[in-house]
């Protein structure tokens, strides 16, 4: 019965729950009589017997039906079962309908089974003594009759429908149910939050007399021995003890005062960064990058070119990257006149308002005996034409920077001052100090490096052109054998070792391994820049040379064509 009572909707279940507690309790009341037979000595278990009337049919009562005094509860159980089984008007029932309904409170069996079972309602007023004559239920029996029924119902399900529907709609304040019952909660005593160290950077300006180690101690919680720990680190040695009033430098301390980290810039660009660790101090270097700005400067000619140069404006660096790259092609002393004009366009890094890393991009320069124009390639840093044309020749006339004297030239019939015999000078002689450094003159690999009695200490160098080159008389040569070295490389410093008269180079120049005049032997002519190079480089020259056609770019514009100093 549990089980068929389990299976019906929940409508269903609503009107058969009076029922089956009903029965139930007539189970109950059995199984209580039953086990009180037990505890009797020398009585049988007694069976209690519920007949149904004869002509007993599953008819479902409706709202309608006649209630009588004592209804026949078996008869309504059995029409209630039958109607689940025949699909009865039962089903017919919608969620919400209301049904009249009565419970039984009393009952009572004959032992026999002769009589049938006598169920009542609760008591009516009015109703005479007589008819509440019936033995009450035990209590025992109605609590498990309750309990078995609301199981069998299903009522207790967690996935039924009335426990999915369960919800409250009144609310029920807190005061109702007793949580402040002693009254407001009062904090006596506040809460203090801990806030985590952070230290802040702050600025010290050094003060006329200031000494690090003095400062250091006073400001910066350092004993004596961390303050020269700490100088040891650092790259420059008198970057904090060689300073001067008004400089500053940042810091920060520790929640005990001590030194935790120390920022100094030794001007808008570098400085350094001292933090502390666990093994002392650590020391890394600052590197600032700016933002790149072109400047165009223009001037004229008029007396020397490095002061008229400065007339427009352009600093002792840039002049002397300027005169370099002209001076590959123009002789300052020869080939400008007053009245010629230049422009030059330079791009450096800006920080701060300061200028660092000049770079002369494109200069022109309109003279009455020279005109030229160059641009600086990309790629390589070199300067061509805006055909490509190379300014770095394929092998220099010269194997060292400067100008010195010649002191003795190439003459294969030289004579001896002495002896009158003909002793020939296979060389060209460059008198120079002692030390001035010497560069190949081209690309190549050294051959030789060696000592004699008479040529003193040498170096000897094959060049990828086939020409090859002996250096004499050497203080010191800075390659080796079999180095590989590119042009204007420095390979050695002159001296005055070997048979030599004074301090001097002696140079020599050989073709097929035959010496020749190094001053007006025919050198390799300069490389050009050709194909996806060429397309490169005249697509990036193009902005810089419309730069200096127009005199615009997108930075600051100097300009300045007034005269500087005359010289003769």
């Amino acid at each position: 019965m549990l089980r068929i009572l389990h299976s019906l909707p929940r409508t269903h279940k609503l009107l058969l729950l009076p029922v089956a507690t009903m029965v139930t309790v007539l189970g109950a009341q059995k199984i209580v009589t039953t086990y009180q037979d037990v505890q009797r000595e020398y009585r049988t278990l007694d069976t209690v017997i519920v007949p149904l009337e004869v002509d007993a049919r599953p008819v479902l009562p409706t709202l309608s039906f006649e209630r009588s005094p004592v209804g026949d509860a078996i008869e309504m159980a059995s029409q209630a079962l039958d109607a689940t089984r025949h699909q009865l008007p039962l089903a017919k029932l919608v969620d919400g309908e209301a049904l009249d309904l009565d419970l039984i409170n009393t009952a009572s069996a004959s032992a026999d089974g002769g009589l049938p079972l006598a169920l009542t309602r609760p008591a009516q007023s009015g109703a005479s003594d007589a008819s509440q004559a019936q033995s009450k239920l035990d209590q025992g029996a109605v609590h498990m009759a309750v309990v078995v029924g609301t199981i069998g119902s299903g009522m207790l399900d967690h996935d039924g429908a009335l426990m999915a529907d369960a919800t409250s709609y009144e609310p029920v304040s807190d005061e109702e149910l007793g949580l402040f019952d002693d009254g407001p909660v009062i904090l006596e005593k506040e809460i203090a939050a801990t806030e985590p160290f952070v230290p802040e950077w702050q600025t010290y300006t050094v003060k006329q007399g200031d000494t690090f180690a003095v400062m250091a101690q006073n400001h910066l919680g350092l004993g004596y021995s961390e303050v020269l720990r700490l100088l040891d680190e650092l790259p420059d040695k008198n970057a904090l003890t060689r300073w001067r009033a008004g400089n500053s430098f940042e810091y920060q301390l520790d929640e005990e005062g001590k030194l935790l980290a120390l920022r100094m810039m030794r001007n808008a660009r570098t400085g350094f960064m001292v933090e502390r660790d666990d093994a002392g101090f650590e020391v890394a270097t600052i590197e600032r990058t700016g933002e790149a700005s072109q400047r165009l400067f223009a001037g004229t000619v008029s007396g020397s070119f490095a002061r008229s140069a400065q007339a427009t404006g352009l600093s002792s660096a840039e002049i002397s990257e300027l005169t370099r790259v002209l001076g590959q092609r123009l002789d300052f002393r020869r080939d400008t006149r007053r009245g010629d004009r230049f422009q030059v366009l330079v791009e450096s890094d800006v920080i701060d308002g300061s200028s660092f890393d000049p770079r002369v991009l494109a200069v022109q320069y309109e003279g009455e005996r020279f005109d030229m124009t160059l641009v600086r390639n990309g790629a390589d840093s070199k300067f061509y034409t805006p055909d490509g044309e190379s300014l770095d020749p394929a092998f220099n006339r010269y194997p060292f920077e400067g100008s010195y004297r010649l002191s003795s030239g190439f003459n294969p019939n030289r004579r001896h001052p002495v002896t009158g015999r003909v002793s020939p000078h296979r060389g060209t002689d460059f008198a120079m100090p002692i030390g001035t450094p010497i560069i190949a003159p081209a690309d190549g690999r050294v051959e030789k490096v060696a000592n004699h009695p008479v040529a003193g200490r040498y170096v000897v160098i094959r060049h990828d052109n086939g020409y090859q080159t002996r250096y004499l008389h050497l203080s010191r040569p800075l390659v080796s054998r079999g180095d590989r070295v590119t042009m204007g490389e420095r390979i050695a410093l002159s001296g005055n070792t070997g048979r030599s008269t004074g301090p001097h180079l002696h140079y020599e120049v050989l073709v097929n391994n035959t010496q020749v005049n190094a001053m007006t032997v025919e050198l390799p002519e300069n490389k050009s820049l050709t194909g996806e190079q060429l397309v490169a480089f005249k697509r990036q020259a193009e902005p810089l040379l419309a730069a200096l056609q127009s005199g615009e770019t997108g930075a600051v514009v100097a300009s300045r064509r007034d005269s500087g100093d005359d010289e003769g």
